[in-house]
């Protein structure tokens, strides 16, 4: 009997033990590695009350154009305004006690509440009373007149805007449609939200997720100088569609049969049955190789930016046709506006791709620099050369081919025209794009756009676009 006592005792011993052990290793755990993210968290009320002690940081376009402005409402509350109202929403985010915060406003919370000591010098000249505490302030590389530009050209039509210089990698203008007031957040929450309001609140520049059509033109030509010896002087018959297994076919657009022609003549008027031949001849390998040197399938390094991934598939052997898609741009593929200007970034700068960047300088209150942002390569893409053929590729199709539009009187333009399909339905009207750069002979500013069920890229896309390179090229 006292043997079963103690056996019992034990036993009721050993379960306090292990629950002993397990409550110090959940409180340990959270210590160590969850306590830091809940005290850092944008829903944390404590945080909220210390952020509000400090009137927040402004943020600038890069020639110091306020973009916000905060005013203290009494010592626990302040009022931040967004002076472009929905102009620049998507790129600056917003900060609301009630709704979280987004883009920069997140990204670079803590230099934007961040506030200097008052020191003793100071204490005394103010005779005894303690300053106002300012956070730091943002230098972007947006320039206003760019990104209105593009808001005012994209009009009502859903989609996107991203212009870079390709040197640097600075953002110039990130715009997406429809776009949404960050001054109005509470009255309007919940049409933001409800189902069929076509989500302004996504991002649609660095999240957006489209098939890029025959932008992707692009770096399948670069995969093909680089892996098909003797592609430039090779000729082709053009029949106006290609046929898969004798049963499936992939047609040009609009069933237009080119005739003999070469890869120039090919890329500039965007033969499908000829890069879709080209994509069969290199096969999904080498492809998908290329294309994550362009960074699909891979987290792109940025400042003040996050990007979604742009996704090339992998695809058997055993199915051409669909390699075919790929390398046209349909099939599985998708980028994000963001991805498709660093392509066209990368072919303007030589072929090599800078890191996008959102923001140029962090100064504090008093105008003096925190610390600034330098550009950074992020890869070396392609060659020199590849790059300079392609270069010369993308000025022949505004010059003789698809993107006619795009061209700017006085200004040299470069680019490539996209078409997109993007549903199954017969009567669907495709995406529009336009992927390009200027000027050709020192490219200065890189740009994508994508117009939701726009049409040709070679009309809506390229217009836009044209007017684009010509706001940040005008002097």
């Amino acid at each position: 009997m006292e043997n079963d006592i103690s056996i019992n005792i034990k036993k009721v011993m050993i379960v306090f033990l292990l629950c002993f052990i397990s409550i110090i290793s959940y409180i340990t755990y959270f210590e160590l590695f969850k306590a830091q993210d809940i005290a850092k968290s944008q829903y944390n009320k404590r945080l909220w009350a210390i952020r509000n002690e400090v009137l927040r940081g402004t943020i600038y376009d890069r020639n110091m154009k306020p973009l916000t402005k905060s005013d203290r409402v009494n010592t626990e509350t302040q009022k931040r305004e967004y002076t472009g109202g929905a102009l620049f929403a998507h790129a600056l985010g917003y900060v609301d006690i009630k709704y979280g915060m987004t883009g920069l406003e997140n990204t670079y919370d803590p230099d934007l509440m961040h506030a200097q000591s008052q020191s003793l010098i100071e204490y005394i000249k103010n005779k005894g009373k303690a300053e106002e505490k300012i956070g730091r302030n943002l230098k972007t590389t947006l320039d206003y007149n760019v990104q209105k530009t593009a808001f005012d050209m994209l009009g009502d039509n859903r989609g996107a805007v991203v212009a870079l210089n390709p040197k640097t990698g600075e953002v110039l203008a990130l715009v997406s449609k429809p776009s949404f007031d960050p001054n109005d957040l509470a009255n309007s929450w919940a049409d933001l939200n409800k189902e069929g309001s076509n989500r302004p609140l996504l991002n649609r520049a660095t999240s957006g997720l489209y098939p890029p059509g025959s932008t992707f033109k692009t770096v399948t030509s670069v995969s093909a100088l680089e892996n098909i010896k003797g592609i430039t002087t090779r000729r082709f018959e053009d029949k106006g569609k290609i046929y898969f297994n004798n049963k499936y076919s992939l047609n040009n657009f609009g069933g237009e049969v080119l005739g003999n022609i070469g890869f120039k003549e090919a890329y500039y008027e965007s033969s499908n049955a000829f890069f879709g031949t080209i994509g069969m001849e290199l096969g999904n390998d080498k492809l998908k190789e290329t294309a994550e040197k362009f960074y699909f399938n891979k987290n792109i390094p940025s400042e003040g930016l996050v990007i979604e991934n742009s996704k090339f598939p992998k695809v058997p052997k055993t199915e051409p046709g669909n390699i075919a898609q790929t390398a046209i741009g349909q099939g599985a593929d998708l980028a994000t506006p963001m991805e498709m200007a660093l392509v066209a970034s990368t072919i303007a700068n030589d072929g090599v791709m800078m890191r996008p960047s959102l923001v140029k300088e962090v100064i504090d209150p008093k105008g003096n620099l925190v610390r600034s942002i330098e550009p950074q390569i992020l890869s070396n893409v392609t060659s020199k050369d590849n790059a300079a053929i392609m270069k010369d590729y993308m000025r022949a199709v505004v010059t003789n081919g698809t993107g006619g539009n795009a061209e700017v009187p006085g200004i040299k333009v470069a680019g490539k025209t996209g078409t997109a399909d993007h549903n199954d339905e017969p009567n669907s009207i495709p995406h529009s794009w336009f992927i390009g750069f200027a000027p050709y002979d020192n490219p200065q500013i890189a740009v994508a756009v994508i117009v939701e069920d726009g049409g040709q890229g070679g009309i809506a896309a390229a217009k836009i676009a044209g007017q684009v390179m010509k706001s940040a090229l005008k002097k």
